[in-house]
């Protein structure tokens, strides 16, 4: 179990195609902000069936899509 797991089964269960989620928004799923380690995890997001295209530091978002 990873400390992104609420994240990923957010994303999941949401079911949608794309999502571009802000870091706050990201923070209430989660509880805390995102690290540099979200680069490291973030690879779990395809067991989910999604991956994280993008991330927009200066727009302070990421940007997930569904794996096709």
């Amino acid at each position: 179990m990873s400390k992104y797991d609420k994240l990923w089964k957010y994303v999941k269960d949401d079911n949608k195609e794309k999502y571009e989620l802000g870091f706050d928004e990201i923070k209430d799923i989660l509880g805390f902000e995102i690290d540099h380690s979200f680069l490291k995890y973030k690879k779990e997001l395809e067991d989910f069936g999604y991956k994280v295209v993008k991330i927009k530091l200066k727009e302070k978002s990421v940007l997930i899509e569904k794996v096709s």
